[in-house]
């Protein structure tokens, strides 16, 4: 099992990645896309990092709007794992 980060931790990786924010034990983007399709076609873009990281995030569609959460759910937090990823996800458009 992947080690829970401590805060002073979870700042220096948080500072490291923009367009995200940690809310309690989760890191959270937001992105807006032109319609529907285009979120679609982010999302899709998400499945093969995630798998191969064997790290999965929560995914909220609403439209054209995408909500990715992470969060290491069997450590109970945020672990190197989901600063990992998102800065995979970061660099997908």
């Amino acid at each position: 099992m992947a080690q829970l980060l401590t805060e002073a931790e979870i700042q220096e990786y948080a500072n490291g990645l923009s367009g995200w924010t940690v809310k309690g034990n989760k890191l959270q983007t937001m992105r807006k896309f032109k319609d529907f399709v285009a979120a679609i076609e982010f999302v899709n873009k998400l499945v093969e990092p995630a798998e191969s990281a064997g790290h999965h995030p929560d995914i909220e569609i609403s439209y054209n709007k995408v909500k990715i959460t992470l969060t290491t759910h069997d450590a109970g937090g945020l672990t190197t794992n989901d600063f990992d990823l998102a800065a995979v996800i970061s660099q997908i458009g």
